[in-house]
């Protein structure tokens, strides 16, 4: 299996999958950006994600989908209004605490309706690109 460093987001051949890699803030990199998100990637493999995301306060972000990944999105904290479905009118609003599913090439958005910033983890499973960038979804 494939793991990308966390320092310099360097491959590297992990070999034996019983190992535990501990990865603290400062670790984490840049990761793929949609305008008004800024996600900080934890551990990307090619079958897996894991990372840190904050949006600012009532910030929306761009419309986007994870491809061929599932996502499974926990609220630290704020609270994370998420549009989807036709014209975007399928809307969950979640708080700390509520987990949030989201099933493959769903194109949605994040927003963040509080005066704070809010902060989310997102772990994502599947394979391939992991953020397509879009206009928004479909009318129908």
């Amino acid at each position: 299996m494939k793991i990308e460093h966390v320092r310099g987001n360097q491959e590297d051949d992990v070999g034996d999958d019983t190992r535990v890699r501990l990865i603290r803030p400062d670790d984490r990199s840049e990761g793929q950006m949609t305008p008004g998100m800024r996600r900080e990637q934890a551990v990307g493999t090619d079958r897996s994600w894991a990372g840190y995301v904050t949006t600012e306060a009532g910030m929306v972000s761009g419309w986007h989908h994870h491809g061929d990944y599932e996502t499974h999105i926990y609220v630290v904290s704020g609270a994370l209004r998420m549009e989807s479905g036709p014209g975007g009118q399928d809307v969950v609003e979640a708080q700390p605490g509520d987990f949030v599913f989201v099933l493959p090439h769903t194109v949605h958005r994040e927003g963040n309706p509080t005066s704070a910033e809010a902060a989310v983890i997102v772990i994502r499973a599947g394979s391939g690109e992991a953020v397509f960038n879009v206009d928004g979804p479909d009318a129908t």
